[in-house]
């Protein structure tokens, strides 16, 4: 599988964004997609993640803000991005776990300024 995200870019605080991430297949039998950030000297953290029996799941810093969800007949994965705080500036990547393998795309900037 390969993945690719896109869509980050420049917001204010309190505006939105709406990154995408573009799987190379079908994306309908996937069990676990999910979005993860990075910042500078910091670990990737999950952001949301979307699994086929359980549903969604997200951190609690980004919960009531952020919703993530899935289009199988496009095979795309997005993220909606509410109330954008400072703190949500960072690396978005995307991921799916198939076959017990994790796969990754690149990352999108995100950069929220206040």
């Amino acid at each position: 599988v390969q993945l690719q995200a896109s869509g980050g870019g420049l917001a204010q605080a309190g505006g939105s964004l709406r990154p995408s991430c573009a799987a190379s297949g079908s994306i309908s039998s996937i069990n676990v997609m999910g979005w993860y950030r990075q910042t500078p000297g910091k670990q990737r953290e999950l952001v949301a993640t979307l699994t086929r029996r359980i549903g969604t799941n997200y951190a609690d810093s980004v919960k009531g803000r952020f919703t993530i969800s899935k289009d199988n007949v496009k095979n795309l994965l997005y993220l909606q991005m509410n109330s954008l705080k400072s703190e949500d500036t960072g690396v978005y990547y995307c991921s799916a776990r198939l076959d017990r393998i994790d796969y990754w795309g690149q990352g999108t900037q995100v950069t929220v300024s206040s």
